[in-house]
């Protein structure tokens, strides 16, 4: 171990709580031990959910890792607490080239230009963005499964979120499934079966706060043998349920867990 990654190591030790872990992190990057950046940046992530710096770190692992859909994620995480972030523009930029979408990459870019007119990265992001549209040669084609123009659709409530298709499920007061879909650990479908026994859950749950004096209820975790779920009130006729394997700690299933009850309040907003 560097005298670099010891010193900021130790100092970290010292204080879990201390921002030199981005710096911890990148280094660990740079260096291409991407497993232990990986841990460091998470952690970070954990106790730090709202730095647009910490998602933006995240990102970049990720992105090393080729997880380009969960990259994306913390991107466009990065953009929503700190919309001028230069990395997450840039980083947002890559992904869309490498679906294919130069017209969201050179947005992108342009925007990240108009904060930061001397990164040197970006002019020459868009002069081979520039050079790639001139070529003969055909757009790069996707190379990610579920990637950003996926992310972007409408038309499904978790578009794009990760697990959105076995993992997140959206409810409105009556219990009837609004999007999203659950598996059991065997893979068999069990999101009816869950959203009978969760009918009416959101009352309770505000009564019981009532009670206990504890005002409103945002949200609710909950640690199991098999996994972790998190339950969420998108709107007051809505209740959202979060799944997610015990891999996931309960802090990282909580920023999930906003980015979900976000994107169900928008979908809701626009059935309205």
């Amino acid at each position: 171990m560097s005298d670099d990654v010891k010193a900021l190591s130790a100092e970290l030790a010292r204080d879990p709580q201390s921002l030199v872990f981005l710096r911890l992190g990148e280094l660990l990057r740079q260096r291409g031990q991407r497993d232990a950046a990986h841990r460091v940046a998470l952690t970070g992530l954990e106790r730090h959910p709202h730095l647009a710096d910490a998602h933006d770190l995240y990102a970049r692992i990720l992105s090393d890792k080729q997880d380009y859909e969960r990259a994306f994620d913390e991107w466009d995480m990065t953009l929503r607490i700190a919309p001028a972030h230069v990395g997450a523009l840039k980083g947002l930029a890559f992904l869309y080239f490498k679906v294919g979408d130069l017209s969201q990459a050179e947005a992108h870019l342009r925007a990240a230009r108009q904060v930061a007119p001397d990164d040197e990265g970006v002019a020459q992001a868009l002069a081979s963005l520039e050079a790639s549209r001139g070529s003969s040669g055909a757009h790069p084609a996707p190379v990610v499964p579920a990637g950003p123009t996926e992310h972007l659709e409408e038309s499904r409530v978790f578009a794009g979120l990760e697990g959105a298709e076995e993992g997140l499920v959206l409810l409105d007061g009556a219990g009837r499934v609004l999007g999203g879909a659950l598996r059991n650990p065997a893979g068999e479908p069990v999101t009816d079966a869950v959203a009978a026994y969760l009918a009416g859950v959101s009352q309770e749950a505000a009564r019981t706060a009532r009670l206990l004096g504890l005002g409103n209820w945002d949200g609710l975790s909950a640690e199991g043998v098999g996994g972790h779920v998190h339950l969420a009130q998108p709107t007051a006729e809505s209740l959202l349920l979060v799944v997610r394997d015990r891999s996931v700690p309960l802090g990282r299933l909580a920023v999930l867990a906003d980015r979900a009850t976000e994107a169900a309040r928008r979908w809701l907003e626009r059935q309205a």
